[in-house]
């Protein structure tokens, strides 16, 4: 979906920008990156890692939590890689200035509009989950979610004494665009069973909102050539009920579409599907750039002690390898070999209890799951 820069060199050389942030993020983009190098070597690939900062290490270095030189090193790179951005230390500097600002200010500039948030459940761990096993064995479920427009973007907006208000506002090209990625993704992801179209599920409240009724029709409209083709089987769901039978049927859904306030929401309710935040990737795409990283925050309670999950990481690299780098073998080795170390009863700490072996720290995952390869 991102073509930055393949077009003006081989196509088996890359520039990725490495953004490691706060917390726990350098230690899981460091495990992630032992797994990288391995793709290179098995693939004869090169990968060329420019790093950059964003977050509170950003404003402590240089005042600011999004430096221009990030940008412009995101803007000449061929996708970025992000680890965790934030925690307390500061949460009492001006909001402008805070870590999680200068994300969002990164997204906009890059313009990354669709966030696809993967939640997948592997056999191994379907009893961490807190739902029961049948009703969560086999989950796969992709979450498409506007990411720069809507209540979060809206204006007018105002905080007074006596009240505030935000404006939930989208445009028919925003949602054209975020339309056409959920087909496209649905279309690889779920559409190679000739006879089953891919299920896209677009969630709205359209029964009270007017932006919602917008984002229906709009959302009729584009997906009209695949659904007459029987390419895609279109639904549409209010968010209320979508939150209900995200946790009753979840394997009914395959991709879900939706705004960024209610993507807020369920890609969060659905990644407690899974039972551990730290097994969840994601990929910010626009229509020049490219943003992949883990779900998780930065965790700065257990920062710098080799335990955290570095599993979202690597599978965000896999999501890079797909939808930025036109690399899909390469991608599903990273799948197959994240597969195999579970299935092989290798765990990091959080999933400790399922463990067979004694669990293995941040660095010794990322190398267990590079040893797979």
């Amino acid at each position: 979906m991102s073509e930055k820069n393949l077009s003006t060199k081989t196509k088996r050389e890359f520039d990725i920008c490495v953004i490691r942030g706060d917390g726990i993020g350098a230690e899981v983009v460091n495990s992630s990156l032992i797994v990288l190098n391995e793709i290179a070597n098995k693939f004869d690939l090169k990968f060329n890692l420019k790093d950059a900062l964003l977050g509170g290490i950003a404003y402590d270095e240089c005042k600011t939590p999004l430096p221009q030189e990030t940008i412009d090193l995101a803007k000449n790179s061929d996708s970025v890689l992000f680890g965790a951005i934030g925690g307390a230390k500061w949460d009492s500097i001006e909001r402008h200035l805070r870590p999680e600002s200068g994300l969002l200010a990164f997204r906009k500039e890059l313009d990354l509009y669709a966030n696809l948030r993967p939640a997948k459940v592997y056999d191994e761990l379907v009893d961490m989950s807190s739902l029961k096993s049948e009703v969560v064995k086999g989950v796969d479920i992709m979450i498409v979610r506007e990411l720069t427009g809507g209540i979060y973007f809206g204006q007018p907006r105002d905080k007074q004494d006596d009240m505030a208000y935000n404006t939930m506002v989208y445009s028919k090209n925003e949602i054209e665009r975020i339309a056409k990625i959920a087909i496209d993704v649905a279309k690889k992801r779920y559409g190679n069973n000739e006879n089953n179209a891919a299920k896209i599920c677009s969630v709205d409240k359209a029964n009270v909102l007017e932006v919602s009724q917008l984002w229906r029709e709009v959302v009729d409209k584009e997906c009209q050539k695949d659904v007459k083709a029987k390419k895609i089987e279109l639904s549409h769901m209010y968010v209320d009920n979508c939150a209900m039978q995200l946790v009753a049927n979840p394997k009914q859904f395959e991709v879900i579409l939706t705004s960024n306030l209610f993507g807020d929401i369920l890609s969060d309710e659905a990644s407690m599907i899974c039972g551990s935040i730290g097994m969840l990737p994601s990929a910010s795409i626009g229509s020049k750039y490219a943003l992949y990283e883990p779900i998780h925050g930065s965790a700065p309670d257990i920062a710098g002690r080799d335990i955290a999950n570095p599993i979202a990481t690597i599978a965000s690299i896999s999501m890079m390898f797909r939808y930025s780098l036109n690399l899909h073998k390469e991608a599903d080795c990273i799948d197959e070999a994240i597969a195999k170390t579970l299935k092989n009863g290798f765990f990091s700490m959080d999933l400790a209890k399922f463990s067979k072996h004694k669990p293995l720290g941040c660095k010794a995952m990322g190398e267990k799951i590079a040893s797979f390869i």
